[in-house]
């Protein structure tokens, strides 16, 4: 319990008395009231065979729960929803957890073949789910991130018991900071614990800090290295015409170049390096994405030359990225950056343009990736500028792109829990 209190605290930090009450009364609706509901219980039959149709579709090998509820319309669309995606078109049936403060969807809603966005908070429904799952002669399995703190061990042990095998997603260091509390929840240690101590269980990591710590522990039984990548295909797709705000553009046009990260605004950030760079004058720096917490208003003030511009849809988030001419990862080097894989990496590959981050252990493995530190970030911005319309440049941008693309990192957890089935 002392774990929600931190949240609430952090979220009304964040967004404001109104922004808190608005979120407060979407986690209670969420999280309580849409737990009970009449439509599913008195159309059970109903239900009951949409959900028979999707389970006997002959169009799947194994049936995949995402278990986190991370919700799949988030401003964030990140590794979830890229896994789940490519999983479902690999032989996977995929049910993917919604969140109703995001995804508006009470009962279950089809995003695409084998993928079906499901509201397991809605109890009915769920028994239905559960009861019919329990008829499939298929492999199954429930997966989900290190960083949930919702399902605790012994539901997991509970889905184990009927015939489940367990796929947890290692992808973060485990921090307070990335939970959004004042202290690591328990749900999310017991989990971590439960899956260093057996064996059983496939974790999937997407960093080598984080593959070292599995080692050590468990060594390399079920371990499953897949990064974080990119939908290749849809970000190198910049065909439709898009129309940018007067703000953006006039920014982008007054004669300085452009710097751009997207993301999240969090303490991981460096602020440091940033003043540094608008110190020079010579750069434009814009910023799309969330402040996850007070970090950002409280390091940058009057930067005249740093621009926060908010979050954008992932879909259109592409446009803006290419309007810039150098993209950046400017966080600090702690427990956390390095064990990150950044998802946006891979996607500034995709759209062509100069990279510059600073010494991070999984960006520092790409030759298409320039790493700075505060004594030469200046310096490497113009080698990165210089390299804008480089073909030789260009072309190595893009072969690292393919060789991330998020069918692979799919395919590295599918070929190894497919040779237990």
């Amino acid at each position: 319990m002392k774990e929600k209190y931190s949240k609430l605290i952090n979220v009304y930090k964040k967004y404001g008395f109104i922004g808190f009450c608005k979120k407060l009364r979407a986690y209670i609706i969420a999280n309580y009231l849409d737990k009970i509901s009449l439509k599913v219980m008195f159309n059970k039959l109903k239900y009951r065979k949409i959900i028979k149709n999707i389970l006997n579709d002959n169009k799947h090998e194994r049936i995949v729960l995402w278990r986190s509820s991370f919700g799949y319309n988030v401003p964030l669309f990140q590794r979830p929803q890229h896994i789940a995606n490519n999983l479902s078109k690999n032989g996977c049936l995929v049910l993917y957890e919604v969140t109703t403060m995001t995804d508006k969807i009470k009962t279950i809603k089809k995003h695409q073949d084998n993928f079906y966005l499901i509201n397991y908070n809605n109890v009915s429904l769920n028994k239905i789910l559960s009861k019919e799952l329990s008829k499939i002669n298929k492999p199954k399995y429930v997966q989900l991130y290190s960083t949930d703190w919702k399902l605790s061990v012994k539901n997991i042990e509970d889905y184990i018991n009927n015939g489940y095998k367990f796929i947890y997603e290692y992808i973060d260091h485990l921090s307070p900071e990335l939970a959004g509390t004042k202290d690591l929840p328990q749900n999310i240690i017991d989990k971590y614990e439960y899956a260093m101590n057996n064996k059983d269980v496939y974790v999937v990591v997407t960093a080598d800090e984080l593959k070292k710590d599995v080692l050590a522990k468990r060594g390399e039984v079920n371990l499953i290295e897949s990064s974080n990548g990119v939908d290749y295909n849809f970000i190198v797709d910049r065909k439709e015409k898009y129309e940018f705000e007067k703000e953006f553009l006039d920014i982008i046009n007054n004669g300085k170049i452009n710097l751009c990260y997207y993301g999240a605004l969090a303490s991981w950030f460096d602020y440091d390096l940033i003043k540094t760079i608008n110190k020079s004058d010579k750069y434009n720096i814009i910023l799309f994405g969330i402040k996850y917490d007070e970090a950002y208003d409280k390091n940058i003030g009057n930067e005249k030359n740093v621009y926060f511009m908010g979050p954008r849809d992932y879909k259109v988030l592409k446009y803006y990225a290419e309007k810039c001419d150098i993209l950046s990862i400017p966080f600090l080097l702690n427990d956390i950056t390095k064990s990150t894989s950044p998802v946006k990496i891979f996607e500034y590959m995709a759209l062509h343009k100069p990279i510059v981050t600073t010494a991070m252990k999984e960006c520092k493995k790409y030759k298409s990736v320039i790493i700075c530190d505060h004594k030469n970030v200046l310096e490497k911005l113009e080698e990165a500028y210089k390299k804008k319309d480089d073909k030789s440049y260009i072309k190595l941008l893009d072969k690292e792109a393919r060789e991330n693309d998020w069918l692979y990192k799919a395919k590295a957890i599918i070929d190894v829990i497919k040779k237990d089935e």
